[in-house]
């Protein structure tokens, strides 16, 4: 990435931040910001799950006339009906699995959405549910219909460093509807969401909005012994996901006893977020590399630039220090490492040619054989 693309993506980022700085209070604070960098960053919000959000900051903010506001309330009024849909899928999977008499642990998701100040502000994905190891087997027979919206989790990969029984030793009941639903305890789950965002990047402005909402929503009694607990590394990486809220959207932490190493963040950190989030061409939905190489060959420099590790992945990848070293040497070691998908890749385009090919040539025989065949004199 050239340095004036770097720079203006880093501006854009800048600008999202703005807008979900401490917006998920009632009411956000004030935004500075113009109209014209708001409309800017509004294609951002709505590929990153932050629309709604940018519409509750217009509405109080009394700017739902500028450009580009009805596609955000549309985004708050599409998630906020999402929302009682997936409140009812949930219980009918909770229902399902305790009448198996298996207990489900419910992660992200409605977890966090529930700590908004209103429904439609968060948008879901699947429903991520855990299970215990053993139970695993029987919850996806159990689940067999519900596929398509249910991502179930053997065991809870993101606190694999905590013993499954332990972590339901800690969990909590809440109330959804009729229903008791069972989620993680509050440091546990602060903990996955950082670790969550930062495997992934950071590129997605509402998992830092996650953090920041259940790190000011957590309970007096928050255990952040309990917190740091585990894998040194990871608890090094989840404190700078705390301090990443703190810095780019204003999360409360100084009343925190862990301020001051949150204080001591990697120089590269803030600009790589930034960057991410005002990058849209490097969002992870995009085509396997051989898949793009082979309809753009032209473009195959700027193809691999897109896929250029980021740097906060492959320091979580690679388990490295968040230091202020340099991170080339992990991001190529990533990078080298992703190329081995290649031949798989080259092997799925030939297979499919093969196929086109084969088909091809039995419609042809079978069109072939269609067509009558000339009379012969007697």
């Amino acid at each position: 990435m050239r340095s004036n693309d770097f720079s203006s993506s880093a501006q854009r980022g800048q600008r999202i931040a703005s807008v979900l700085r401490r917006v998920w209070h009632r009411p956000p604070p004030p935004m500075h910001l113009s109209s014209d960098h708001f409309a800017e960053v509004i294609p951002a919000l709505l590929g990153t799950g932050a629309g709604a959000l940018g519409w509750w900051r217009l509405l109080h903010a009394d700017a739902t006339g500028w450009s580009g506001a009805h596609e955000l309330q549309q985004a708050y009024r599409l998630h906020s009906i999402q929302a009682a849909v997936h409140e009812q899928r949930i219980a009918g999977v909770f229902q399902r699995l305790r009448t198996a008499g298996i207990e489900p642990l419910l992660i992200k998701g409605w977890a966090v959405a529930r700590l908004y100040p209103e429904r439609g502000l968060r948008p879901y994905g699947d429903i991520d549910i855990c299970v215990k190891p053993e139970h695993y087997v029987a919850a996806v027979a159990v689940l067999q219909e519900l596929q398509s919206f249910v991502d179930l989790h053997s065991g809870c990969r993101f606190l694999d460093d905590h013993h499954i029984d332990d972590l339901y030793a800690h969990s909590r009941l809440v109330r959804l509807g009729d229903l008791n639903v069972r989620i993680l305890g509050p440091e546990d789950h602060l903990r996955l969401l950082c670790l969550h965002c930062l495997e992934h990047g950071a590129w997605r402005p509402l998992w830092l909005c996650d953090i920041a909402v259940a790190l000011e929503s957590r309970p007096l009694d928050f255990d952040w012994d309990r917190f740091l607990v585990g894998d040194q590394r990871r608890s090094e990486g989840a404190t700078c996901a705390l301090a990443l809220a703190r810095v780019l959207l204003d999360a409360r932490l100084d009343d925190t006893p862990i301020a001051d190493l949150a204080a001591r963040l990697p120089r590269w950190l803030v600009p790589s977020v930034l960057s991410q989030w005002g990058t849209t061409s490097r969002w992870p939905s995009r085509p396997p590399v051989m898949f793009a190489l082979a309809a753009h060959p032209t473009r195959a420099f700027s193809e691999l630039c897109r896929r250029w590790p980021d740097p906060i992945r492959a320091t979580v990848h690679w388990r490295a220090p968040f230091n202020d070293l340099p991170r080339f040497p992990f991001q190529l070691a990533e990078f080298i490492s992703g190329l081995r998908v290649i031949p798989r890749q080259i092997g799925w385009l030939l297979a499919g040619r093969r196929r086109a090919t084969t088909h091809s040539s039995q419609d042809g025989a079978g069109e072939n054989h269609d067509i009558p065949r000339p009379c012969t004199p007697a």
